[in-house]
């Protein structure tokens, strides 16, 4: 299905590409502001930003859902409005909202899935059956939807992204009020897809999640797209660094010293150093064992990524 060791021409170009889009609605308001990135074959790529960021908008223009006011975006090669069948054949969309036909089963929504995009129900029914087996949906195949979990109702949204087969597949805050476990499982499922060869487009207010997963970036704010850039060499770039550390015994009182960033005392064993990233963590052992305070363990406060995402959002304020 998403074998890249036969590439097709389409597969040779960028799954996703987007010129200098733009969307100014009705009354003047400019939501997305030539906004250019490129998503790679087999990319597992974030797509990032604030509440009112221009992330929606920009997914829905890629989706077809939102008319663009101007620039150009290309999924597999074809254009969005002058090849729309060719490259709307090649896109998945798992939306945020659950949208789903209560009164269907999960076999009956998958074909008529499929028969959308011209594939037969002959041809369409073996692969749609391997889906609901590969979410482990085949139980419920002939189940209505109002009777399913919110779980198997997110697994089957999957499934139906994925029934014509496309290149590139765009998930809109999977996870989003789904509890840790459906989480783990999604993004377990979402891995192996990934290994498989789908590209996969990703938004999500779980930074965590896209710092784990995603090998590439673009990060908006205010329409514009701030960075686009390797997650690695992003995280690599993020200046500062809040520890936590917890203390063997009562500080009674002390506030401790850091010459080296700025220290809070928590509570009275547990404290936060924020510091540069060329900080490192056995100075900050070294200073506090001068004050004779002890540790038994430290982490991070943030990950990487958010502490990113809240410097941009305060720089580009």
């Amino acid at each position: 299905m998403f074998d890249q060791k036969s590439k097709t021409k389409e597969q040779n170009d960028k799954a996703l590409q987007l010129i200098n889009v733009n969307k100014i609605y009705k009354g003047g308001f400019h939501a997305v502001k030539d906004i250019s990135f490129d998503v790679y074959p087999g990319d597992f790529f974030a797509l990032l930003g604030p509440n009112g960021a221009g992330k929606s908008t920009t997914l829905g223009m890629i989706s077809s859902l939102v008319n663009k006011t101007s620039g150009y975006i290309k999924i597999c090669g074809y254009d969005i409005e002058a090849e729309y069948h060719l490259a709307r054949k090649h896109l998945g969309v798992m939306p945020q909202e659950i949208n789903l036909n209560i009164f269907e089963t999960p076999i009956q929504i998958l074909l008529a899935q499929a028969g959308f995009f011209g594939i037969s129900r002959s041809k369409a029914k073996p692969y749609a059956e391997k889906l609901l087996k590969d979410m482990a949906l085949w139980d419920k195949k002939d189940t209505q939807v109002r009777f399913l979990s919110g779980g198997m109702k997110r697994r089957l949204m999957v499934a139906r992204a994925l029934v014509h087969k496309p290149e590139v597949l765009i998930l809109d805050e999977p996870t989003a009020g789904v509890d840790v476990e459906l989480r783990q499982s999604l993004w377990a499922l979402m891995q192996e897809l990934n290994k498989k060869g789908l590209t996969i487009i990703l938004t999500t207010h779980y930074l965590e999640e896209a710092e784990s997963m995603c090998n590439r970036i673009a990060l908006i704010h205010h329409g514009k797209v701030h960075i686009s850039t390797d997650m690695k060499k992003l995280l690599r770039s993020v200046e500062k660094e809040t520890y936590i550390f917890d203390l063997k015994s009562s500080l009674q009182g002390r506030h401790p010293q850091c010459t080296f960033g700025n220290l809070h005392v928590v509570d009275d064993v547990t404290i936060e150093i924020e510091v540069d990233r060329s900080v490192t963590l056995n100075q900050l052992f070294a200073l506090l064992s001068e004050q004779n305070i002890e540790v038994i363990s430290v982490k991070t406060k943030t990950n990487k990524l958010e502490r990113l995402f809240i410097d941009v959002a305060r720089s580009k304020a």
